[in-house]
């Protein structure tokens, strides 16, 4: 992915994860669209710059994500590089029968989003040159936390989708896995002061590193998200999950 001159644009980039990608692309000479359910805090995510663009739509319908992709396209037909970064993370319990609609609300966000997303794009961004499509998974799709695990599904099957993907589109479209480990932001309540969480800014300048590197990584990685990432590969994985578990039981403990 080329660092500059790129038309970009970032689902859920109102804030967190979404908001610092944004802000630091911008920098960098691009011209990014934010797109999200909140115009407030999209315009605050774009304030003072010029060439960043707020957009709303609805990631839950797949009708609104087709015309959100018309009106995107009508006003920026440059546009070569789609940022997958919308989602939503709800604890749940499984021990007993509960109501499903955070579960479901999940996968249409965090799963279908995407898909949906990418869809609607793939023949233009076929066609346009340096065209880049990155996925936001997270290191929750290699150990999971039992405290949210449609959470954890959901980004397993986007880790999974963006394998494929990269198949797929091979000399046609560049295609990145971004694997967040656990960052400081709004995800869930209390987490943007979570002790032992990364912070946002350490997280975004390692990452914005390793998009620097020619060639692109195909999987953007902070040193962060390797105990999650490689547990399996190295014989880890029982230890990490018991150490996700402990943390996920204190957090839930209060």
């Amino acid at each position: 992915m080329k660092p500059s001159g790129n038309t970009i644009l970032i689902t859920g980039g109102g804030s967190g994860i979404g908001a610092a990608l944004a802000q630091r692309f911008h920098d960098q000479g691009n011209t990014v669209i934010v797109a999200g359910r909140t115009q407030r805090t999209l315009d605050v995510t774009c304030a003072g710059r010029e060439n960043m663009h707020a957009m709303i739509f609805d990631v839950e319908s797949a009708p609104a994500i087709l015309e959100f992709a018309e009106r995107v396209l009508a006003l920026h037909p440059d546009l070569n590089v789609l940022i997958n970064n919308a989602g939503i993370m709800r604890s749940e319990i499984l021990d007993r029968r509960r109501d499903l609609a955070d579960a479901e609300a999940t996968i249409v966000t965090n799963l279908l989003g995407p898909i949906r997303m990418t869809n609607v794009l793939i023949d233009h961004l076929v066609a346009r040159p340096d065209a880049a499509i990155v996925n936001v998974s997270s290191g929750l799709a290699f150990v999971p936390l039992f405290t949210s695990p449609t959470y954890n599904a959901t980004k397993a099957a986007i880790h999974s989708y963006t394998v494929a993907m990269r198949e797929a589109l091979k000399g046609k479209v560049e295609v990145i896995e971004l694997v967040p480990p656990a960052v400081q932001t709004g995800l869930t309540p209390g987490q943007e002061t979570r002790a032992g969480y990364q912070p946002l800014a350490e997280f975004i300048d390692e990452v914005m590193a390793q998009f620097s590197r020619q060639p692109t990584p195909s999987e953007i990685l902070v040193q962060r998200a390797h105990f999650q990432r490689f547990a399996e590969a190295e014989g880890r994985f029982d230890k990490a999950l018991a150490v996700l578990s402990e943390l996920g039981a204190r957090t839930r403990s209060g």
